[in-house]
């Protein structure tokens, strides 16, 4: 009997022995496929929250208030930028050395008050509404046609297929709210889409590219921040290449005001000489400076002011 108690205890200590250890492989598998469940929730919850999915309605929602918004906010500077681009169209040439941006901005306050830098705000506003509404709304529709039509829903996240996505996807939005929002201004649409065309793909390229860089490397930062900070640099590499048309167009828009005389008669081409010749290459440049204080805020809050209000608005059902 005491042989057999024996045997038995040492059976049942094996038998537990191989339970116990049955038991951890099957617990540490189990930790380990739940682990895996978890993060793979975690990534998918990240790019839902990266890249909400919202109706037609909030999209061109969203995009409406973000322009509308960044529009009020850098007004000021807008209307500095304008006063520097059209500089260029005085017969004084020499008095352009004199001008800077403070000097201009007091004299604003002084001869029409504070308020002056808002003047036709509401106006520009009935404009940038819709023209930004169109344009984030038909970006979004370009890039999935493109990244469907070509095949690369499988490849998202290599540099140049994605690179060149953005780029043609934020050319043909430019190209497409600038058109949509001029359907009666057969001259003026052409010379916006010539500048707006490039200029948003530049921007939307530059900043989908600095925003998955970022999200790759630091992806814990805050979403509004690397918006914000990554909308910001698209706004300079985009103005930064595409100042000159701006100039050269609002200046052809402008030509003849006022009672002006009619001084560029050949085409952008022409004009892009004759400023050349008159001012030197720095006269393309011409307020380049209250540029990029428009544009690192403005573009930065569109941007950042879009993507938060896409995250709330995926909140709310749609049916559309």
């Amino acid at each position: 009997m005491n042989m057999e108690a024996r045997v038995g205890v040492v059976v049942e200590g094996g038998q537990r022995a191989l339970n116990s250890a049955h038991g951890a492989v099957v617990d540490a598998g189990a930790r380990k496929f739940l682990q895996q469940q978890q993060q793979q929730q975690h990534e998918h919850s990240s790019k839902q929250g990266l890249n909400p999915q919202i109706g037609t309605v909030q999209q061109l929602l969203a995009g409406g208030i973000a322009g509308a918004f960044s529009k009020t906010c850098t007004a000021p500077l807008a209307r500095l930028t304008i006063l520097f681009q059209v500089q260029g169209m005085q017969s004084d040439v020499s008095a352009l050395s004199k001008a800077s941006i403070w000097r201009e901005a007091s004299r604003i306050i002084n001869e029409e008050g504070f308020k002056a830098f808002w003047k036709g705000n509401l106006v520009t506003i009935a404009h940038r509404l819709p023209y930004t509404a169109v344009n984030f709304y038909a970006y979004e529709r370009y890039k999935s046609f493109l990244q469907s039509t070509l095949c690369l829903e499988n490849q998202r996240g290599k540099a140049g297929a994605d690179l060149g996505v953005h780029f043609v996807g934020g050319g043909l939005a430019g190209m497409t709210a600038a058109s949509a929002t001029y359907p009666l201004d057969l001259v003026r649409t052409r010379l916006a889409a010539q500048g707006v065309g490039p200029s948003i793909a530049i921007s939307f390229s530059v900043y989908e590219s600095l925003r998955s860089y970022w999200q790759l490397q630091r992806p814990d930062d805050s979403t509004i921040m690397v918006s914000l900070a990554c909308g910001s640099l698209s706004g300079i590499a985009s103005s930064t290449a595409t100042f000159p048309i701006d100039l050269v167009r609002r200046r052809m828009q402008l030509e003849g005001a006022a009672g002006r005389a009619r001084v560029y008669k050949t085409g952008l081409a022409g004009t892009v000489r004759h400023i050349i010749h008159s001012e030197g290459l720095r006269g393309l440049y011409r307020g380049i400076l209250p540029e990029y204080y428009k544009v690192v805020p403005g573009v930065g809050i569109v941007f950042m002011t879009y993507e938060t209000l896409k995250m709330l608005l995926s909140s709310i059902p749609t049916g559309y």
